[in-house]
């Protein structure tokens, strides 16, 4: 497999090394968790958005007053 450079300025890097060592990780296996674990976020955030699709029309229906965020005006609270 290929390794990847990255780079980072000493403050991020600074974090970074820190963030690994309140795991108890090296550097590199902190980033390699660090990946996987944005993988498995990008996962859940796509099932959980197709479920809430597929569930919308029901809700829409169940609660006909309540008006989504994104299209609420500015100010605007819902029903």
């Amino acid at each position: 497999m290929p390794s990847l450079n990255v780079t980072f300025t000493e403050e991020e890097m600074e974090g970074v090394r820190a963030a690994a060592a309140a795991e108890g990780k090296s550097l590199k296996q902190y980033m390699h968790d660090l990946g996987v674990r944005e993988m498995q976020r990008q996962r859940f955030v796509a099932g959980a958005a197709s479920w809430a699709d597929r569930l919308r029309a029901e809700f829409d229906e169940a609660f006909p007053d309540e008006v989504p965020p994104a299209q609420r005006g500015e100010g605007t609270t819902a029903a």
